[in-house]
């Protein structure tokens, strides 16, 4: 890398106009990037797509085992092979469960504040093998649908086996961008995801395409990574971190401001829990310096469900 863009990276400019416009509507004055700002969109979906691709072909206990960001987004039982239960959500008591689909990859339980109902069409951006669309298939029944989107295909194939399997017809999984859904306008009642939309370099990009897709009256149920201010420069820049579910993550309050801007309505938290991370993790990519920096910022990372309407 040279000198320029080493000095690009440190200035509020290092992102483009795409990446950071969400932020700069809020704040023009605060760092823009919420990713490895050095690496371009198509560059930060390629590392994303090919460390799920990766993932895909793991069992649940191997991505438990594994660093968050090394193994997978958000590991069943925390990073790495200490036990901090840092995004652990149990869902083996669920309706629908299938444990095949469950790689342990997510950071909550999205249909639990998603008011599905019996004949619900729903939509799950980042559906992987399928997890989430086969517990949302069991709430809304037979009469009802569930639609899954991956970039990964990958995880395409695999959530479509784990629906052969056991004879589902009323879900399909679609390969796609959930920056610009293969969905109709105005197709389906609930849209949930879970710990995905944090690693899309737009992310004002991604809720307008959920409001497009949504009915009137509508809403989304989304469990995602949130931050209570703005990381260090140097966890943004880890392109593992963001593969992670950490660097990409967006700051909170301007989370809340987006979907304000979108016009969604009852926007509310239903559920937000305060995640740690080890410091072995960490200083892998920060130093110690920047690492207590940090800490005594007194910024959080959290996993947060968000519920809110279209109008």
């Amino acid at each position: 890398m040279d000198n320029q863009q080493n000095k690009n990276c440190n200035e509020e400019s290092c992102c483009d106009q795409k990446n950071c416009c969400q932020e700069e509507q809020v704040q023009q004055q605060q760092q823009c990037c919420t990713t490895n700002c050095c690496e371009s969109e198509e560059q930060i979906k390629n590392n994303v797509k090919q460390r799920y691709g990766e993932i895909c072909e793991q069992t649940k206990q191997i991505n438990a085992a594994s660093f968050c960001g090394v193994g997978g987004c958000c590991s069943s039982s925390g990073c790495g092979t200490i036990d901090y239960a840092v995004f652990a959500e149990n869902y083996e008591k669920l309706q629908g469960y299938v444990p095949e689909a469950d790689l342990g990859l997510g950071c909550g339980i999205p249909t639990e504040f998603a008011e599905l109902k019996k004949g619900d069409i729903v939509l799950d951006l980042g559906s992987g093998a399928g997890n989430d669309c086969f517990i949302a298939r069991a709430l809304v029944g037979e009469s009802g649908k569930v639609i899954g989107v991956d970039m990964t295909p990958n995880m395409i194939r695999k959530a479509q086996l784990n629906s052969d399997k056991y004879n589902f017809r009323n879900v399909e999984f679609r390969y796609g961008d959930i920056s610009d859904l293969p969905i109709l306008d105005n197709f389906v009642d609930v849209v949930i995801s879970n710990c995905v939309i944090n690693l899309v370099p737009d992310k004002k990009q991604v809720f307008s395409e959920i409001k497009r897709v949504l009915k009137q009256n509508g809403h989304f149920s989304i469990s995602d990574v949130l931050t209570t201010g703005d990381l260090p420069l140097a966890i943004r820049k880890a392109s593992e971190l963001h593969v992670g579910c950490v660097s990409g993550a967006l700051r909170k309050d301007i989370q809340l401001k987006i979907l304000e801007e979108l016009g969604f309505t009852d926007i509310q938290i239903k559920k937000e829990k305060v995640i740690d991370f080890p410091d072995e993790l960490m200083l892998k990519y920060v130093s110690q310096e920047e690492l207590k920096e940090f800490q005594n910022s007194g910024i959080k990372i959290l996993s947060a469900t968000i519920y809110a309407k279209k109008q």
